[in-house]
């Protein structure tokens, strides 16, 4: 074969795909953990850097095969509708649940709802990319100001983007992603192993939830752990 043809011939996975890959995480995740429809827009921004914004704001590390910077921006509004719906579709009452998101448990959900979204995108990684990528533990601050956050890893090209997404009630919340920029090529055909099915991630999901209240951080724990992360 010709250059010109294998390069007419070749699959190439780009930031774009990788997005799209997370994206599909976001939704599929958060539908089967609150039972509501979760959607993102078809439009995704370019930006120049990523932060956390009020009033909820979660971001995770990964590292491997390419390295970045996963951020999820929350309204009140938006983390208490999650929040509900989640817990809610878990059997609690309710008259149980807390009534503001400033509150450790809302926190704590929402912190283990981005791990397991992380967690379904790197099983992606695997199958579909042929490689592996780590995550750290996701950090979840509440906040009354913007953050602007730099990746604490070497990112030689960095590509920022950020995708809007909306949920069953209509409030939005924010995807911001930071990586290296980067592309897969196929090589070769090979089998996408089988993919993990939403129950098995929902009863994961339901069991870290019945250990977030013994597990609750002290008063400073996020903030501590943002600006270890940061290097300060």
């Amino acid at each position: 074969m010709s250059n010109r043809a294998w390069q007419e011939s070749t699959v190439v996975y780009g930031t774009e795909d990788i997005l799209t890959s997370l994206c599909n995480s976001v939704t599929r995740v958060l539908t089967v953990a609150t039972q509501s429809e979760i959607h993102y827009s078809g439009m995704v921004q370019r930006i120049t850097k990523t932060c956390l914004k009020p009033d909820i704001g979660c971001f995770v590390l990964f590292d491997g095969g390419f390295s970045g910077l996963v951020v999820l921006n929350f309204s009140a509004a938006t983390a208490m509708e999650l929040y509900e719906s989640y817990m809610l579709n878990m059997g609690m009452p309710k008259s149980e649940l807390a009534s503001a998101h400033t509150s450790d448990e809302v926190g704590n959900i929402m912190g283990e709802l981005m791990n397991q979204i992380v967690g379904d995108f790197t099983g992606k990684v695997r199958r579909e990319l042929q490689t592996n990528i780590t995550q750290n533990q996701p950090k979840m601050l509440v906040l009354n100001k913007q953050v602007v956050l730099s990746v604490d890893t070497q990112l030689d090209k960095p590509e920022s983007r950020r995708v809007t997404f909306y949920t069953g009630k209509n409030n939005i919340f924010y995807l911001e992603l930071a990586i290296d920029r980067t592309e897969f090529i196929k090589l070769h055909d090979f089998e996408v192993g089988e993919t993990i099915n939403p129950d098995e991630v929902l009863a994961q999901a339901s069991a870290a939830a019945q250990n977030t209240s013994a597990a609750a951080p002290g008063p400073n724990t996020d903030q501590d752990e943002l600006l270890k992360s940061l290097g300060m």
